[in-house]
């Protein structure tokens, strides 16, 4: 089941996907939503706290992981980067002191790679002595910070990570009318996966509408 919300924050999963499962295309391309669901996923944006990307989305989209088309909060930047391999000229990084940038690392992060990325306003949270980071640790400590809603937009091993670890709340899906196929693109969730259809996460379905062409699906995790 989740771990109890008291001592973390409520996690929403929210993803555009083709009808095959994909986030992006073998070549990374991971523009799906039309602009009806850009405005629902910015709708959404500005009622949360904070939203979170892995590195790999980072290294490949540079995205802004900002507010537009709506009014409310101006959330956190997360990066999931163990190792702190976040680029000094990425955009999150280069607009940190006007919109806080959080990178999480383990303790195995490069010292060097750390000091950069502070001076340059970010600040690190280490979640853990592993290889990867921490999602418990790091959503705990989150919630200390007064973080109390994250959007999770991938990519699919992040997604994995947190949905494996109990942490994912909802999952907000938006269903692209394409098929991409491509055995190297990545799928909505990716990491280590189960070995049984029985031992697959639960899901309740809570609601389904359309934004254009696509199709939202909104779910709660039940395990």
């Amino acid at each position: 089941m989740p771990t109890a919300r008291a001592s973390r924050p409520f996690v929403i999963l929210n993803a555009a996907m083709s009808l095959d499962g994909k986030i992006a295309t073998h070549t990374g391309d991971s523009r799906m939503s039309s602009p009806a669901d850009l405005r629902r996923v910015h709708r959404l944006r500005a009622t949360v706290d904070a939203i979170m990307v892995g590195l790999k989305t980072l290294l490949v989209d540079d995205p802004k992981l900002t507010v537009k088309f709506a009014k409310g909060r101006k959330p956190y930047r997360i990066i999931v980067d163990s190792n702190a391999r976040t680029p000094l000229g990425s955009y999150v990084v280069r607009t940190t002191r006007h919109i806080p940038t959080i990178v999480a690392v383990t303790s195995n992060a490069p010292k060097t790679r750390i000091k950069a990325l502070k001076r340059m306003g970010v600040s690190i949270i280490v979640c853990g002595k592993g290889q990867l980071v921490s999602p418990k640790i790091l959503l705990e400590r989150l919630r200390t910070l007064g973080i109390r809603k994250i959007l999770l937009e991938g990519g699919g091993t992040l997604n994995w990570s947190m949905l494996s670890n109990g942490v994912v709340d909802e999952i907000h899906v938006a269903i692209t009318p394409r098929i991409l196929g491509g055995r190297n693109a990545v799928s909505l969730v990716e990491g280590e996966g189960s070995t049984m259809v029985k031992d697959g996460m639960k899901l309740k379905l809570l609601r389904t509408s359309k934004y254009g062409p696509d199709l939202v699906i909104r779910y709660k995790v039940m395990n």
